[in-house]
């Protein structure tokens, strides 16, 4: 199990940064700051993933069908599903997928 405690942000795009808090054998979770107006476009990986809300309003489009999140839900989506997201307002969520993205853990280590 990797646990990453220092403040280590990546941008994934314009107005979305994300640092990994934690990666075992079958899982990790990732924080993701959202700015308003913020956009990730479709995209989809092999790995299930969860989507918490912490704070903000969140637009997620799984497989064509829109899903508003705030505070407090949680969204999964399925592995091999196309999905977006789209900001509505500052936004703060944790990702949790399984298994690990070895991608993102690849990404971690250079940057």
């Amino acid at each position: 199990m990797t646990e990453l405690t220092e403040d280590h942000w990546i941008t994934m795009v314009p107005g979305i940064r994300r640092r990994t808090v934690a990666a075992g054998v079958q899982m990790m979770q990732m924080v993701v700051v959202l700015d308003a107006g913020s956009h990730l476009s479709e995209h989809q990986h092999p790995h299930e993933q969860i989507t918490h809300m912490l704070r903000g309003r969140l637009r997620l489009t799984v497989a064509s069908v829109s899903h508003e999140l705030v505070a407090g839900q949680s969204l999964c989506i399925p592995g091999g599903t196309l999905h977006a997201a789209d900001a509505l307002e500052d936004t703060l969520v944790i990702d949790t997928f399984s298994p690990p993205r070895e991608d993102l853990l690849a990404q971690d280590r250079i940057e």
